[in-house]
């Protein structure tokens, strides 16, 4: 059996043939997982906006829930890290789906590998403006404050808000990779024998000394993946 990593989806962020595009590809990877899987981490961003009133979730996404909802029926356990763009999250995917919602980091053990698992947002060292905000935004009483807004008003807000961070962060991205690398061989060094991150939507598969580090990349434009067996650890592309 195998444990399965993706991220960076964002969906709602695109056309409509770029969204049904996306949502065709995650589909033909929950078959993959069908075949030889039993775990699947979603390592955040899977959507471009998440947030969650008390009676009220996001019905854009009902093919993505149903998609999850199915995997959980066939007994595969599913995991879910929240990332920038979805940290927003209450109890919905816990409650009601099953998926445990981790954040900031999640730690696993898996085929005798110890895995650490974050998303990554905020880990380069010229990122301080963004650590900042992630503080602001995360407060507990600014989201309160939020959902004050009926939500006809605050998604789209939020999506225009989503669209300005996304673009402002991609042109960084190959600038913060270097600190991601050492981020994670920092990890490795404290005896994770695999480090994976996402967010920067750029796939990477390194080896070291003391194991691996994976950046699964994004499933908008790569479509790429991790997937970890007894035997290996991989970095694949879906065609």
């Amino acid at each position: 059996m195998a444990l399965y990593i993706f991220s960076d989806a964002h969906l709602g962020s695109g056309s409509a043939g770029s969204e049904t595009t996306k949502l065709a590809k995650i589909a033909l990877l929950f078959e993959q997982v069908k075949k030889d899987g039993d775990r699947l981490v979603i390592l955040g961003d899977l959507f471009d906006f998440w947030f969650e009133y008390k009676h009220v979730v996001p019905k854009a996404h009902y093919d993505l829930l149903f998609l999850l909802h199915d995997l959980r029926v066939r007994g595969i356990q599913i995991d879910y890290v929240s990332g920038n763009h979805d940290f927003w999250m209450d109890d919905f995917f816990d409650k009601h789906l099953r998926i445990p919602v981790h954040r900031d980091v999640f730690r696993l053990e898996y085929a005798g590998k110890k895995l650490f698992l974050c998303h990554g947002d905020g880990l380069a060292k010229a990122d301080g403006g963004y650590r900042f905000l992630k503080r602001v935004l995360r407060n507990p009483f600014n989201i309160w404050l939020y959902r004050k807004l009926p939500p006809d008003w605050a998604y789209p807000l939020a999506k225009w808000v989503s669209g300005s961070s996304r673009e402002y962060t991609s042109r960084r991205d190959h600038e913060f990779a270097e600190d991601y690398r050492k981020y994670a061989v920092e990890k490795l060094s404290e005896g994770n024998d695999l480090v994976a991150i996402a967010h920067l939507h750029i796939p990477v598969y390194e080896q070291y000394p003391e194991g691996i580090y994976i950046n699964t990349g994004d499933f908008i434009h790569h479509f790429s993946y991790a997937r970890i067996d007894a035997d290996s650890a991989q970095l694949n592309f879906l065609k």
